[in-house]
């Protein structure tokens, strides 16, 4: 099993929910997040002032799969949540060692 946290744009959100439920998620979570990557914030105009924004405003998804649908679901993330522009986020997969469905004590890929 693995674990797919996804980090995108606010507006994409719904098209990355949509593109997961295509490719058999189960279950996900979301966060509103703030950071920054490469480009290091941005600026903006506020009443006629400039001023910086280091944390940009993003959404992480979070996703447990079964191994054999980690590629499909990151392919299918990257084909939606992509703009080809600056800032368009970051995908990291980690492995799960176990999981636990608390509702009826299942385990392992049972439990997603």
């Amino acid at each position: 099993m693995k674990k797919i946290e996804a980090i995108v744009r606010h507006f994409k959100l719904e098209d990355v929910k949509n593109a997961l439920l295509e490719k058999g998620a189960t279950g996900m979570t979301i966060t509103e997040v703030r950071g920054f990557g490469r480009q290091k914030g941005h600026t903006e105009m506020y009443r006629g002032t400039e001023y910086r924004v280091d944390f940009v405003p993003k959404v992480k998804i979070e996703i447990a799969v079964e191994d054999s649908k980690v590629q499909p679901i990151i392919a299918a993330i990257v084909k939606v949540a992509q703009t080809g522009q600056i800032g368009d986020g970051k995908i990291f997969v980690s492995d799960i060692g176990e999981s636990i469905r608390i509702r009826t004590g299942e385990t392992g890929a049972e439990a997603l």
